[in-house]
């Protein structure tokens, strides 16, 4: 049994509890744990899982947040440096599902967070338990 921490970035309360609900039953119903820990923004997520994957206490790691496009170039520095910071932790090794998403309005966030459409937060769980289980099996 796998434990997964589920780093989120929680702005936009609605969206990430639906986010959350699609990873947590991602993650037990392939009968894992997991713990949720809450970070500022989008920005600070990699750096959460780099600190939480040092200490050795998680197997898998899930990055849950919302980041809507808004009138300023603050949209792209927040969805490539995040997507960026989480490219390269999985680079290390470190089994990540990017759950991030990044849209162009409320509209396409509710499609992609509720479990009953994309149920991305769902897919980011399963994504990170996939590549756990691939570095075990390259481990082995």
């Amino acid at each position: 049994m796998a434990k997964v921490l589920i780093v989120e970035a929680r702005f936009y309360d609605h969206l990430n509890d639906l986010l959350l609900d699609g990873a947590r039953t991602a993650i037990e119903e392939d009968g894992h744990k997991h713990e949720t820990i809450t970070v500022p923004g989008a920005l600070e997520v990699p750096g959460a899982i780099a600190m939480a994957a040092e200490s050795g206490r998680y197997d898998a790691f899930v990055a849950l947040g919302v980041v809507i496009r808004g009138e300023t170039y603050h949209f792209e520095v927040v969805s490539n440096e995040s997507a960026r910071g989480l490219m390269a932790l999985t680079m290390d090794g470190i089994a990540i599902g990017n759950g991030i998403l990044t849209v162009e309005n409320e509209a396409q966030a509710l499609t992609r967070a509720r479990k009953d459409e994309k149920d991305k937060g769902g897919e980011a769980a399963k994504a990170a338990l996939t590549m756990l289980r691939l570095r075990e099996r390259f481990e082995a």
